[in-house]
């Protein structure tokens, strides 16, 4: 299984960026999709998932300006990211799991990196 990861980039406070994550797995539409992300210096933290009935989760700090969806029929998951924050910044991954809790495969990372 591979995730390709792509979107990132450089944005200024209060801007905007789109993530997407294609998956190479045939399962797609019936797991779990996740982004999590890691700053420089920290732990890798989790963003927001979200399963094959459409539900989502988010971590307190991105609700209201994040947004994850995806596309089962392009096994893709986006993550919408508006309102951009610098402490945003960050290495943002893509996985696909199981559960919510259990993620089995990660994509590379894309660097997203918001300017105060």
């Amino acid at each position: 299984v591979q995730l390709q990861a792509s979107g990132g980039g450089l944005v200024q406070a209060g801007g905007s960026l789109r993530l997407s994550c294609v998956a190479s797995e045939r399962t797609f539409s019936s797991r779990v999709m996740g982004w999590f992300r890691q700053a420089s210096g920290k732990e890798r933290e989790f963003v927001a998932s979200i399963r094959w009935t459409g539900t989502t989760r988010y971590i307190d700090s991105v609700k209201g300006r994040f947004t994850i969806s995806r596309d089962n029929a392009k096994s893709t998951v986006y993550l919408q990211m508006n309102s951009l924050k610098p402490e945003d910044t960050a290495v943002y991954y893509c996985a696909l799991g199981v559960t919510t809790s259990q993620y089995d495969y990660w994509g590379q990372g894309t660097l997203v990196t918001v300017s105060s």
